[in-house]
C-alpha cells in the first residue's frame, strides 16, 4: 500500500493531466456521438426500416472489437487523437441513437395533434415538444455511453491515444519491476474514479434540465 501511495504522490502531476486528458477525450467524443445520433434519430424515428437501418447499422459497429478498430482506422488516420476520437464516437453512437428514437416515439400523439392545433409547424413541435420530452431517454443515453467509452479509451494507448491507458499499458508491459503494479492500479483506478464523477454530473445535469413534471 505505501509503495502505491508513494507512486500516487510522486507522479500526481502527470497523473492529473492523463486524467484530464481521458476526461477531454470522452466529452468531445460524447458530444459529437450525441450531435449524430440526436440528427440521425430525428430524421429516422417516424420511418420502422429507417429506424431499424440507423439501429442496425450502430449496432454492427459495436461489435468490431476496439482493437480491431483502431487497427483499420490507423491505416487511414494515422496514430494519436484521430483514430481515437473516431473509435469513441463510433462506439457511443448506438446507446444515444437507440434512446433518441425510443423517446421520440413514446410522446403522446395527442400532445403533438394539440401542438399543431394552436398553429405549430413541425419545426416547432419537434424542438419546443418532442426533443425535451425525449430529453431524459437522450441522456440515458449518453450516460450508457460515457460509461462504455470510459473503459474502452484505456485500450486507445495502443495506437498513442490520450488518456490512462497509458499508464495500463506501461505497467503492464514492465511487471516484475517495483512501480510496475502500482501503475496499472493507479490507472484502472483513475478510469473507475472519473467514470462515477461523470456519471454523479450527469444525475446533476438531468435534475435541472428535466422538468419533475416527467422526471422517473
Amino acid at each position: 500500500m505505501d509503495t502505491w501511495w508513494n507512486f500516487v504522490v510522486g507522479r500526481r502531476h502527470q497523473l492529473f493531466v492523463d486524467s484530464y486528458l481521458h476526461v477531454s477525450a470522452v466529452v468531445q467524443s460524447l458530444l459529437i456521438a450525441t450531435t449524430v445520433a440526436v440528427l440521425v434519430g430525428v430524421a429516422v424515428y417516424r420511418s420502422p426500416f429507417g429506424s431499424a437501418a440507423a439501429t442496425a447499422a450502430a449496432g454492427t459497429i459495436l461489435t468490431v472489437p476496439s482493437f480491431a478498430l483502431l487497427g483499420l482506422l490507423i491505416p487511414l488516420m494515422g496514430l494519436g487523437v484521430a483514430p481515437t476520437v473516431t473509435a469513441l464516437v463510433l462506439y457511443a453512437l448506438l446507446p444515444i441513437l437507440r434512446n433518441t428514437l425510443i423517446g421520440l416515439s413514446s410522446v403522446d400523439t395527442a400532445v403533438v395533434d394539440a401542438a399543431r392545433g394552436v398553429g405549430m409547424n413541425r419545426l416547432r413541435v419537434l424542438a419546443a415538444i418532442e426533443l425535451p420530452l425525449a430529453w431524459p431517454s437522450i441522456l440515458t443515453g449518453m450516460r450508457v455511453s460515457t460509461q462504455l467509452i470510459m473503459g474502452i479509451l484505456a485500450l486507445a494507448a495502443y495506437a498513442k491515444g490520450p488518456g490512462l491507458g497509458n499508464l495500463i499499458f506501461s505497467g503492464l508491459a514492465r511487471l516484475g519491476s517495483p512501480n510496475a503494479v502500482p501503475q496499472a492500479l493507479t490507472g484502472t483506478v483513475l478510469i473507475v474514479v472519473l467514470a462515477l464523477v461523470l456519471d454523479g454530473i450527469f444525475v446533476l445535469v438531468g435534475r435541472f434540465t428535466i422538468p419533475r413534471g416527467i422526471r422517473a
